[in-house]
Formats: structure tokens, sequence, C-alpha cells
């Protein structure tokens, strides 16, 4: 049996797709959760996911390529590495939100997980996130539409 080879979408036009490139498969999202919640080590990540450790390695190996995570010295000083978030991993903080979100409302069961996201200024449990147009009003899909982008023509001298 041949295995499966991975499509690579970083050449698509389209911006999710190239997103689903860099962290679409289910392993690169839950080391993505696990290193926002303080797990740094290849051996703390294997314990807490319980995947392979030569998935691990490759997951890692794509994240830190594609600036979601960097290796940096243990912080403690011993000789291990840790991966700690970059900027570009913290802003799929968003995304995680928005898929737990989504299947606290559709996926049977998910909303009763004992943890919940909790603002840490009035301690209680965040809203749903929201789209807004660009004067504030709240948007649906029906909303919205999918058009080229206004590209700046180059003048001629």
């Amino acid at each position: 049996m041949q295995p499966v080879k991975r499509k690579n979408f970083s050449e698509q036009e389209c911006p999710i797709a190239r997103a689903l490139d860099v962290v679409g498969d289910w392993w690169s999202i839950l080391i993505v959760r696990e290193a926002m919640t303080g797990v740094h080590r290849f051996n703390e990540f294997q314990a807490r996911l319980g995947l392979a450790k030569n998935i691990l390695a490759d997951r890692l190996k794509r994240l830190v390529a594609h600036e979601v995570l960097r290796v940096v010295p243990a912080a403690d000083g011993s000789a291990y590495n840790e991966y700690r978030m970059t900027q570009k991993g913290w802003d799929l903080f968003y995304v995680l939100v928005a898929l737990r979100q989504w299947s606290d409302k559709w996926i049977d069961g998910a909303c009763d997980a004992t943890l919940e996201l909790v603002d840490l200024e009035n301690r209680e449990p965040v809203k749903p996130l929201e789209l807004h147009a660009s004067d504030g009003r709240l948007i649906t899909i029906a909303d919205v539409t999918i058009q080229s982008k206004k590209k700046t023509q180059a003048r001629a001298s």
C-alpha cells in the first residue's frame, strides 16, 4: 500500500488553501493549542498529545519552517531546546477560538468540556466571535461577497 502523498497548497491563489498548507492537519493545530497553553518541550507535546515521535518531529519542523513556532534554548539552562510561539503563531488564537466556539455549538457534548475560555478581567466566559464591517456593523455571510482586490496600477512616465 502506497502512502498518501500530501497535497501542496502553497501556490494556490486561495488564502484559505495557503493557510491550510501551513496548519491544515489536526496535529499541527493541536500542537499550536498546546504551545499556547505553555507546553514547550518535545517530550511534553508527545505526552500531552500521544502522537508518534516521528509525526511530532515532522509537524514541529513544519511549524518552525513556517515561523509559527521558533526553537530557543531551554529556559532552565539545560541542553534541551524549547518551542515558543511567534507572533504569527499567536495570531492563530482567533482560529482556535472560532473552532472551539463552532464545536460548542454544533458537536454533541463538546460544550460539556470542563474547560472554558474566560476573560481575565471580569472572570466571565468570552462572547462568540463576530465579524464586523469597517463601519462597525455586525455582518454575516449574507452581507459579504468575494471579489478581486483592487490593485494600484503603476503610471507610465
